[in-house]
């Protein structure tokens, strides 16, 4: 899953390059992982919804991803992190 740059950066064993591609890999995995729960338990999203949870901050996915089990609404999730 991981791109040929972010595996040849991780091969020429740079450790500051490879920390930053392997907290980029865990963001797009926390993403994948929270819109296949939304739209598992709301349906296709809206727009927004990407959006918003792409410029998300990882404690913001976080939250939502435990909120997505009891929450009614798809706003309802996505409200900000309190």
């Amino acid at each position: 899953m991981m791109s040929q740059f972010a595996q040849e950066i991780l091969a020429k064993g740079k450790p500051e390059w490879a920390a930053i591609v392997r907290q980029e890999g865990r963001q797009e995995e926390r993403v994948s992982m929270l819109i296949r729960q939304l739209q598992r338990r709301f349906g296709d999203l809206p727009p927004w919804a990407g959006q918003k949870i792409a410029h998300a901050e990882p404690s913001a996915l976080e939250e939502w991803s435990l909120r997505v089990l009891d929450a009614p609404t798809l706003e309802s999730v996505l409200t900000d992190p309190s």
